[in-house]
């Protein structure tokens, strides 16, 4: 028999949990779920980390925690800190006993581990934070620097050294520090003339809001609240990734229909726990984190790192917003995972701390994983893919300014891009090799770099087995029906800007590569005998046909069929909750029809050998265009990612 267990702001932990006698904490109502019970949480504010204490048992029978129905359900990681006393202008102090933070007091915790990068000299983050009626603060280095902070107007960019305009100027003047003594923590912030006793002042105090404290409690389904303000600490792939909510490697879980905000490094976890390795780089010293990572790979096969055990999560019509590094980040354990219909956005903007694993989306070993439109934007990077990415389909999102779109890192494929929208100024940027893209517009720049001084994994289609691991030539791509557009490079990467290679418009960049596999052979042939000597020199095939060049972006030169158009105009607009893409194009781009592509039409994989396929093994279907618009076989429509686009001024919504 299964149980619907109530918790209401009003109810009491000596109650049954009924509808009439409600708990009073979610965590009261998680010691007694049961596999196929519902948690139903009423209205209010809860300040606590659930942590369930028992899974579900199949999908058919998962433990679901869920907001009551037209209810507004709010669980923070923050406590409400009253009795600030003022000092000197506009800074108050408060002094906080560490028995609030047990033993996790996020003012003592450093945002540090590995792939954190800090200037030579520079003070380091905290994971604690300082929150004016829902409104993050700034941390400073020193007592002395809360007095007269400067309002910073631009931010710049890491990764591409441009500057960009600060979300809410006012916000950078909101700052705090901290010192933590043997038995206090004492917090001075500037709440530039606001009374801290008067508003709603928070400060992080938990790590996580929704997450278990041991792995393998499966089919949990988390829905329908509002989750916040969490001190989440930083998530590398060589660590424990936890997050504000997150299954800490577990199997099936549906998070769904929430308002996630406001963790100091990652929202949604799917990630990597602590026992396959936690920060060795960073703490030890002896070997780069590369190495320690392919070790964490071979390590979670030992504990059983597979399809039966891990992964099959999915993360669906969530909005996500104002978190440090991730909206949501996984490594090994969000393998098989369904990622569809999120809003993503204001990610990793604050900069005030930087590292190599931040974007919108950020996974590691991303193994038939769909990544299927959601809208992601503002953020410093949208998605990024690094390690392992293969089976992955990433399909008709929306992404626009952002610093940078789509990175796919270090991964020898399949992975399959289609139907997306990359509206930013810097589209995608390939590390990798073994990619289809099929039916994007690419507003932005494109790059592509070879990586030969790290090797990487790839995998028996459709499993987590490892088939071997090789460095990344580049090239190995497919690129059929996308729409290309041009623009100054300079705009789109600033004088500092850290790739190497020089990114582009369209897909000249490929040009020295042979434009068959055939052709790819005949320049073996031709090198001296040897082994792997003789395909050290020699580029990847790259497969290109059918796509179209506007606004002074160049085809690559193998190509057939493509379409030179020439000035052509997109833009990406907000209206309310909807998302419209505006466009201006030539009459000749109705001479570009392209018909119906299927996993069939595109090359295999050279080095993982293998096919675009769905995860059940059936060739790829690639069939529906970013509006939802389903074509026939044989049937044909406009290139990129809307079948129905024409010449002229038009105007489509695509969110």
């Amino acid at each position: 028999m299964t149980i619907v267990f109530h918790v209401a702001t009003n109810g009491s932990d000596d109650a049954e949990g009924s509808a009439e006698r409600p708990f009073r904490s979610i965590n009261k109502a998680a010691d007694a779920a049961r596999p196929g019970d519902t948690v139903v949480v009423h209205s209010g504010e809860y300040r606590e980390w659930v942590t369930p204490r028992h899974g579900g048992l199949s999908d058919n029978r998962r433990i679901t925690y869920t907001a009551a129905d037209g209810e507004h359900v709010v669980i923070k990681g923050s406590e409400r800190v009253t009795g600030w006393v003022a000092e000197a202008g506009t800074v108050w102090r408060a002094e906080v006993p560490n028995s609030l933070f047990g033993d996790f007091n996020p003012y003592a915790e450093e945002v540090a581990g590995d792939w954190v990068v800090y200037p030579e000299g520079a003070p380091h983050k905290h994971l604690g934070d300082v929150y004016l009626n829902g409104r993050s603060f700034f941390e400073v280095a020193a007592r002395a620097e809360l007095d007269d902070p400067p309002l910073r107007t631009e931010v710049t960019d890491h990764w591409t050294d441009l500057p960009d305009q600060v979300r809410d100027p006012e916000q950078t003047k909101l700052v705090w520090y901290a010192e933590v003594g043997a038995d206090t923590t004492t917090i001075w912030a500037n709440f530039q003339g606001a009374d801290p006793n008067a508003e709603l002042t928070e400060i992080n105090v938990r790590r996580s809001v929704f997450s278990p404290l041991v792995p393998h409690l499966d089919y949990i389904t988390v829905r329908g609240f509002e989750l916040a303000q969490a001190a989440s600490p930083w998530t590398p792939p060589t660590a424990d990734q936890p997050g504000l909510i997150g299954p800490n490697w577990a199997k099936g879980w549906i998070i769904e229909d929430n308002v996630i905000h406001d963790a100091k490094c990652s929202a949604i976890s799917i990630g990597k726990e602590a026992s396959t390795g936690h920060n060795f780089a960073s703490e030890r010293g002896d070997k780069p984190g590369y190495q320690y990572q392919l070790e964490s790979v071979f390590a979670a096969r030992q504990i059983g790192w597979d399809r039966e055990h891990i992964g099959s999560h999915v993360i669906r019509r969530n909005h996500i917003y104002d978190c440090g590094q991730n909206g949501i980040v996984g490594h090994l354990g969000c393998v098989f995972s369904t990622i569809e219909d999120n809003h993503i956005h204001h990610i990793a903007i604050k900069r005030e701390f930087y590292g190599y694993e931040i974007g919108g989306i950020k996974l590691h070993a991303a193994i038939d994983v769909v990544i299927r439109h959601n809208r992601i934007h503002d953020c410093s990077l949208g998605a990024w893919l690094d390690w392992q990415t293969q089976g992955t389909r990433i399909t008709r999102n929306v992404f626009y300014r952002n610093n940078r779109d789509l990175f796919v890192e270090v991964s020898h494929g399949p992975y399959l891009v289609d139907h997306n929208l990359l509206g930013s100024r810097a589209s995608f940027e390939s590390f990798s090799q073994g990619g289809a893209f099929v039916g994007n517009l690419f507003a932005g720049t494109l790059l592509a770099e070879p990586v030969m001084d790290r090797a990487t994994p790839y995998h028996r289609p459709h499993t987590t087995q490892v088939s071997g691991y090789a460095v990344i030539r580049g090239g190995d791509d497919r690129f059929i029906g996308n729409v290309f557009l041009g623009g100054d490079v300079g705009a789109a990467y600033g004088a500092g800007a850290q790739p190497v290679a020089t990114p582009g418009y369209g897909l000249s960049g490929y040009d020295e590569h042979p434009a068959s596999f055939e052709e790819y052979r005949a320049r073996l042939d031709a090198q001296p005998p040897g082994d792997h000597q003789k395909f050290i020199p020699v580029l990847q095939a790259v497969y290109a046909r059918d796509n179209v060049y506007a606004a002074g972006a160049t085809p690559f030169a193998g190509e057939t069929g493509g379409h030179v158009i020439g000035d052509a105009t997109v833009s990406v607009v907000d209206d309310g909750d909807e998302v419209y893409l505006e466009t201006t194009l030539p009459a000749a781009f109705d001479d570009a029809r392209v018909g119906v592509v299927g996993g069939r039409d595109l090359p295999r994989v050279r080095f993982a050998d293998a096919d675009f396929e769905e995860p059940d093994g059936r060739p790829a279907v690639i069939d529906v265009d970013l509006t939802g618009a389903r074509r026939a076989a044989g049937e044909t429509a406009a290139a990129g990612p809307i079948a129905a686009l024409a010449s002229g001024t038009g105007r489509v919504r695509v969110w």
